[in-house]
């Protein structure tokens, strides 16, 4: 990925606005609270929320998004505060972005472009860059002719860390062109993970994938549990590059545990599509932790926004546990859930480790079949489905065909009923 453009600039002043449509759903409009978010969101690409606007209306206005009579109040509000930028809870049109940047004088992004800007930050890994400028790209591709100052911005300033202004000027086909590339270089990433899915089977050790709205703590859960060493700090999407660390949860089990990136409110599916080849790995877990920050006030929404990016992944199927982090901030500990399926934790300060390794290990015997099998010669194509689906513990012959004994999931378990050797056999 090209150098990112940054250089050393005073912190940002911005204004945040939101609309409240009523032709918006609930995830598309804007509320204080998620102006709140959003504010998180800038201090964390390095910028300074100085003012807040929030228009109320029944559909957004073609040609400036808030109206013409908000914008003019946006104008002034921008200017007694000294703002540099403007920050859009919601998604902004090119044409709108161009007109509300010629009114005001000031940059302009939308939260998506802010979103991008932070991930452009935290990537690390070479998959991570790869991810980030696809998602960039894809992203930029459509605004080309609408985007305006936060386009030819060379240098600092939040919403300019990115493939860079020279890239920008160029045809489209030639982006089209870096998109396909970078869609066939994490082709290649899927592949090797692939591979190691594959690995990981014939090693029959199950992976448990941590998940969680951005900041609830998923992070420091693992570091707890084995000790994984990864800088956990209190700001949104600290972690983009997962880590996966061996984790022995009783005296009989032992897991792959592996941390994913953090989920958000009005997520751009740029970068749920682009963070495909990491994100997959949740469909082919054996189980989800759901990590979810307990002591917050809209921790349920939280929950519905991480649930919802599962279901598109294709992962709703896979088994989960709720854990409920940061219990000891709860101010009315008898609002915390409790269930089968909950566990409540203190990840921070090591409190109720043992309870969630004891129900991650109650899970993930959940629909396991132990059994013993004579597989008739005749059919011993089965015999390939079983080395790679399910653990072998042995394997034997005598004259009626291959006897194993094995653990499989129910699944298998049904297509192998019918040779399953009685316990007294």
């Amino acid at each position: 990925m090209e150098e990112w453009m940054m250089e050393e600039t005073e912190q940002e002043r911005a204004v945040l606005v939101g609309l409240h449509a009523s032709v918006f759903t609930a995830e598309e409009n804007a509320t204080w609270e998620t102006l709140d978010e959003l504010e998180a969101l800038l201090e964390t690409a390095g910028g300074e929320c100085v003012a807040k606007m929030l228009q109320t209306r029944n559909a957004p206005d073609a040609h400036t998004f808030i109206g013409e009579g908000k914008t003019q109040e946006l104008v002034e509000l921008a200017r007694n505060n000294d703002a540099t930028l403007i920050v859009f809870d919601n998604e902004l049109s090119p044409s709108q972005m161009r007109v509300l940047e010629e009114a005001t004088g000031r940059t302009v992004l939308d939260r998506s472009a802010l979103i991008l800007d932070i991930f452009a930050q935290r990537a690390r890994t070479g998959e991570g860059k790869l991810q980030v400028e696809l998602a960039q790209y894809q992203y930029i591709l459509p605004r080309l002719t609408g985007m305006g100052k936060s386009m030819s911005r060379l240098g600092g300033g939040i919403g300019t860390r990115g493939p860079g202004e020279t890239k920008l000027e160029t045809d489209r086909r030639h982006i089209r062109n870096r998109i396909d590339r970078l869609r066939r270089d994490l082709e290649d990433v899927r592949r090797v993970r692939a591979v190691q899915r594959r690995q990981r089977k014939k090693a029959e050790l199950p992976l448990v994938a941590i998940v969680g709205y951005t900041n609830a703590g998923k992070s420091t859960l693992l570091n707890t549990l084995t000790d994984a060493g990864i800088q956990a700090n209190d700001r949104l999407f600290d972690t983009l590059d997962p880590t996966t660390r061996r984790l022995r949860i009783s005296e009989t089990q032992e897991i792959l545990l592996s941390d994913t990136v953090g989920f958000i409110r009005k997520l751009p599916h740029h970068l749920v599509s682009a963070f495909k080849a990491t994100l997959e790995e949740l469909a082919y877990a054996d189980l989800l932790l759901h990590v979810v920050d307990i002591s917050r006030e809209d921790w349920r929404e939280q929950v519905e926004t991480v649930d919802k990016v599962i279901r598109q992944l294709g992962a709703e199927q896979i088994p989960q546990l709720l854990v409920c982090n940061k219990a000891d901030l709860c101010e009315n500990p008898d609002l915390i859930p409790t269930g089968e399926n909950i566990v409540a934790i203190s990840a921070k300060h090591n409190r109720g480790m043992q309870e969630l390794m004891a129900a991650m290990e109650q899970a993930l015997g959940r629909g396991k079949h132990r059994v013993k099998l004579c597989i008739p010669y005749a059919d011993g194509y089965l015999l390939d489905a079983i080395h790679k689906e399910a653990a072998v513990f042995s394997t034997d012959y005598n004259e009626k065909g291959t006897v194993l004994e094995i653990e499989c999931d129910d699944k298998l378990y049904g297509q192998l009923r019918e040779y399953e050797v009685p316990a007294d056999a």
